[in-house]
């Protein structure tokens, strides 16, 4: 079940808890991905929060929003980017995105398979997508006060199996939001010092997020006729027929 929009927009932009987590996540991101030069990078689900810095350097930026959640315009302030579809038909051409950040995606669909499928008709050759789901060990799956205490969360290994049933290849991984979930005071003053011990340990169990980045596998081409060919037996296999002309001693 997705959440709705306007309960993503006061998470991220209006609390302090919300803004913290949008640093953590994107500093991750930005640490697999610095740049976006001269590409298209699509979000799906909400992750209009992440796709900030590259608006000034990325040849085009789409915020793709699923219906069943509710759009917002984005980004403040600039000509909107962001638009409104169901979450397994998506209006953008076959194979037009170079980056796909998927968050608020995956894990809340009702139906995952679609997104998968719409992600790897989306996605170009030589592309990546990268994929933030709450850890289902992880201390924010455990609190529905935020966004990642809703929907399925996932182990690294269910994420990667999932990834490969749908012809992505896991490439890397990382993980996010090492402080509690807490709108304590303390806890909030403490969370960078969390992430940069977090990331500096590298524990995936231990973050409130997962992020994993795959690429789409080609299957390589096959030719017309070339199965069939081979299915026949090598001659030089065969038994070695008589010769011709042989005389047939048993005959006068």
């Amino acid at each position: 079940m997705h959440l709705d929009v306007t309960d993503l927009r006061q998470f991220y932009y209006r609390t302090r808890l919300g803004r913290i987590a949008q640093k953590a996540v994107r500093d991750r991101m930005l640490a697999l991905w610095p740049e976006a030069k001269g590409q298209t990078v699509v979000g799906f689900g909400f992750a209009v929060p992440l796709l900030r810095p590259y608006l000034g350097q990325a040849r085009r930026v789409i915020g793709v929003m699923p219906a069943e959640q509710g759009v917002m315009p984005w980004p403040a302030g600039m000509e909107n980017v962001s638009l409104l579809c169901r979450e397994g038909l998506w209006p953008l051409a076959t194979g037009v995105a170079d980056k796909i950040v998927c968050l608020h995606g995956l894990e809340t669909s009702e139906d995952p398979a679609a997104v998968l499928e719409e992600c790897a008709r989306v996605l170009g050759p030589g592309g990546k997508a990268l994929f933030i789901v709450p850890n289902r060990s992880g201390l924010w799956a455990r609190r529905d006060a935020t966004p990642f205490g809703f929907g399925r969360p996932y182990s690294l290994g269910q994420l990667e199996a999932q990834m490969k049933r749908h012809d992505f290849t896991p490439e890397r991984h990382a993980a996010a939001l090492f402080a509690p979930p807490s709108h304590h005071r303390f806890w909030l003053r403490s969370a960078e010092l969390f992430e940069k011990m977090g990331a500096r340990l590298s524990r995936h169990y231990a973050g409130g997020v997962i992020m994993l980045e795959v690429s789409k596998r080609v299957h390589a081409p096959t030719k017309p006729g070339l199965a069939e060919r081979m299915r026949q037996p090598l001659k030089v296999l065969e038994g070695a027929p008589a010769p011709v002309g042989a005389i047939n001693r048993d005959k006068p």
